[in-house]
């Protein structure tokens, strides 16, 4: 796949702008602009499938179907060791389940109290990238990445989106709202994920890079 220009244009299938903002600072280096799919008119694609992988195919495969473009696609989300993993792919509408408007801080909120009198705090963030040259790409490059941590009793940190003022990481004495945008991509989950893309994309797709 040769680029068209000095950028190699890829249709992000989220329009998330958490999401656009770190993913494009991890892949810059390839020479990728990410596009929103909203952007170029596209809805959001359905999501019917329990696992992280499935859903980030078919949200792929929809955005390059309707754009033409080659597309990068992210299904991400919170694994609660106490709740036998959930809510997995059910993160975004987790708040929803009960009563909550949806959104992060009522996500954030919902959690918590789900979360109370309960000693086993050990959760992950897991997520997967899924990119293809078209939507009938019969190799499409997948990327995981996932952070663990423990839930917290209640919000640190102003910084990030979803649930990163909860997720904190022993390893590194703070949450992920705590960190700085920099070190948090170096251990996130989708910076993980991403950096593993980026090296996917130049052996498979840019070997000339």
């Amino acid at each position: 796949m040769n680029p068209s220009g000095p950028l190699r244009r890829l249709v992000l299938a989220s329009n998330n702008a958490g999401k656009l903002a770190e993913l494009q600072a991890l892949l810059a280096p390839l020479g990728v602009a990410l596009v929103r799919q909203a952007d170029l008119g596209v809805g959001e694609a359905p999501e019917p499938h329990r696992t992280f992988i499935e859903n980030a195919l078919s949200k792929a495969r929809f955005a390059a179907a309707h754009t033409g473009l080659p597309a990068l696609a992210d299904d991400a989300g919170l694994c609660v060791d106490a709740f036998g993993g959930l809510p997995g792919v059910d993160t975004a509408y987790y708040a929803t389940q009960f009563g909550y408007p949806k959104g992060d801080d009522h996500n954030v909120r919902a959690l918590l109290e789900q979360m109370q009198g309960q000693s086993n705090r050990r959760a992950a963030l897991v997520s997967t990238l899924v990119a293809v040259r078209s939507a009938d790409d019969p190799e499409p490059l997948v990327a995981v990445g996932r952070a663990a941590g423990l839930i917290t009793e209640a919000p640190q940190g102003d910084g990030g989106f979803g649930f990163d003022p909860v997720m904190f990481l022993p390893e590194l004495g703070k949450t992920f709202a705590e960190l700085p945008a920099e070190e948090k991509n170096r251990h996130s989950h989708r910076g993980q994920a991403a950096l593993r893309m980026r090296e996917l994309m130049r052996t498979c797709w840019w070997p000339d890079h």
